[in-house]
C-alpha cells in the first residue's frame, strides 16, 4: 500500500481522494497540504487525513511514500522538482507543466533521482479509448485519416474575477489547460506526436479573465490531421470522432467522468451507397481516477518511470506551447520550435542592425578613399590637404561646418 500526501484539497483534489480512499488496496491518502487547512478540516477528519500548511513537512516525512498534486498549473514544475529531489515519487494533475523547458527539467530531475513521475490524463484509462486504439492497430478502422474533438462548458462563469482559474497565466489559451489538454493527449495516444499547429483564441463572453473561445488545426507526424475546439462560456458538452479509411468511431456526451459508450460506423464495400447506421457499444463501469492512481502506485512499487524525456507527457507540453505561440502570432507553428521563436526574432533583428552598420561603414570608407585620392593628386597644396582633412572628419561624423564660415575660394 502506497501512503500518499495530497497537495491541494479543492474540488478536484477531493475527487482524487474519494476515488481511492477505502476502495483501493494499492494507494491511500494519509496526509494533505493546503495553504488554509481549516477550509478542509472537516473533510480531512472524515477521510483520516492529517493536514499541513507546508509542503516541506510531507517531503521530509519518512511515512509518506508519494506526493499527489492538485494545485494551480503555474506551480506544478517547482513542486514536481522539489518532490523528486526529496526522493518522493509524484503524480501531478494535468497539465504536466506549462513550458517545454520546465517539463524537460522535471523529467531530468526524475531520471537523475530515479523517482517516478506520473501525469493525470485519466482519459487513457477509458475502455472506449483503449478499444479505439486497438481498432486502429488491428485495421478495423483502416488507415487513420483525421481526428476531431471539442470539450466545452460554462467554466468562466463558475469562478470569480479574482479566482486563480481566471488568471491568464494559469489558463493560457482559455480552456486548453483545464479541458483541451485532455483531448490533445487522447489524440496523441491514438495518432502519435503532433507536427504543426494553427490556433486562434479569444475572450468574447466576459470583460475579464481568460479566453473563452479557442480552436486549432493539427498535422500529425504520421500523416493524419486533427481539429480541436474548446469553448468555456457555453453549456457542458464534449465529443471526439476518429475517422479511418474503413469507418469512424465517436465518443461524447455531457458528462465525461462516467464510463464512455461509443458509436461505430463502417463502410460496406459491397454497398457503397448505403447509409450505415452506427452501432452503440458499452463497456463495464470503471473509475478512471482510481485507475490512473493505481497505475501510478504500481509504477512506484516497481520503480518504473512514467514521464520520460521525449515521451508523450513532455510532448503534450510542447503542443500546448505551440498552440499559445500560434494563437499569439496567427501563424502555423512547428511543435518544438515555439520556445526558440523569440531568440530567432532577436537574432534576425541583430543581423539587420549589423548589416545596416556595415553598409554605413562601407559608404564612409568610400568617401575617405575618394578624399585621399584627391589629396594625392594635389600634393603639397595646403588648401587641398585642409579640404581632405575636412572631408575625412565629415565622413566620420565628427565635425560639422562652422556656421557663417566662408568656403575657401577654388584654386585657379
Amino acid at each position: 500500500m502506497i501512503n500518499a500526501a495530497i497537495v491541494g484539497l479543492g474540488r478536484w483534489g477531493q475527487n482524487l481522494v474519494n476515488s481511492v480512499q477505502g476502495k483501493s488496496d494499492k494507494i491511500r491518502f494519509v496526509a494533505g497540504v493546503l495553504r488554509h487547512p481549516e477550509k478542509a478540516r472537516a473533510y480531512a477528519n472524515e477521510k483520516g487525513i492529517a493536514l499541513h500548511s507546508d509542503l516541506d513537512i510531507v517531503l521530509t516525512d519518512p511515512g509518506i511514500d508519494a506526493i499527489v498534486l492538485a494545485t494551480p498549473h503555474t506551480v506544478h514544475a517547482e513542486q514536481i522538482i522539489a518532490s523528486v529531489r526529496a526522493g518522493k515519487p509524484v503524480f501531478t494533475e494535468k497539465p504536466f507543466t506549462l513550458t517545454s523547458r520546465s517539463a524537460a527539467q522535471a523529467v531530468h530531475a526524475a531520471a537523475e533521482n530515479k523517482v517516478t513521475v506520473g501525469v493525470g490524463y485519466n482519459w487513457r484509462f477509458q475502455p472506449a479509448l483503449q478499444e479505439i486504439r486497438r481498432m486502429l492497430e488491428d485495421g478495423r478502422l483502416g488507415k487513420l485519416l483525421h481526428i476531431e474533438g471539442n470539450f466545452c462548458g460554462p467554466s468562466v462563469y463558475r469562478f470569480s474575477k479574482d479566482h486563480w482559474r481566471q488568471q491568464r497565466d494559469e489558463g493560457p489559451a482559455g480552456g486548453m489547460t483545464g479541458r483541451g489538454v485532455h483531448v490533445v493527449d487522447a489524440m496523441i495516444y491514438l495518432a502519435g506526436h503532433v507536427e504543426t499547429v494553427h490556433a486562434q483564441s479569444y475572450r468574447r463572453a466576459l470583460d475579464y479573465g481568460i479566453d473563452d473561445t479557442t480552436s486549432m488545426l493539427f498535422k500529425f507526424k504520421n500523416g493524419p490531421t486533427g481539429y480541436l475546439g474548446t469553448m468555456i462560456a457555453t453549456a457542458e458538452t464534449w465529443r471526439m470522432q476518429v475517422f479511418g479509411s474503413r469507418g469512424w468511431v465517436e465518443v461524447g456526451d455531457v458528462e465525461h467522468l462516467t464510463t464512455w459508450q461509443m458509436r461505430v460506423c463502417s463502410v460496406d464495400p459491397q454497398n457503397l451507397h448505403a447509409h450505415q447506421k452506427p452501432q452503440l457499444i458499452s463497456f463495464p463501469e470503471i473509475s478512471t481516477e482510481r485507475a490512473e492512481l493505481e497505475h501510478f502506485a504500481d509504477a512506484v512499487r516497481s520503480q518504473r518511470p512514467l514521464a520520460v524525456a521525449g515521451g508523450d507527457e513532455a510532448h503534450g507540453v510542447a503542443v500546448l506551447e505551440a498552440i499559445l505561440a500560434s494563437a499569439k502570432s496567427s501563424r502555423t507553428i512547428t511543435v518544438g520550435t515555439a520556445t526558440g521563436e523569440r531568440k530567432h526574432t532577436i537574432a534576425n533583428r541583430t543581423r539587420r542592425v549589423a548589416a545596416k552598420a556595415t553598409r554605413s561603414l562601407k559608404r564612409a570608407i568610400k568617401v575617405v578613399s575618394k578624399s585621399i585620392k584627391k589629396a594625392k593628386q594635389s600634393r603639397g597644396s595646403a588648401p587641398a590637404k585642409k579640404r581632405v582633412r575636412s572631408s575625412v572628419k565629415k565622413a566620420r561624423g565628427r565635425v560639422a561646418p562652422r556656421p557663417g564660415r566662408k568656403k575657401a575660394a577654388p584654386r585657379k
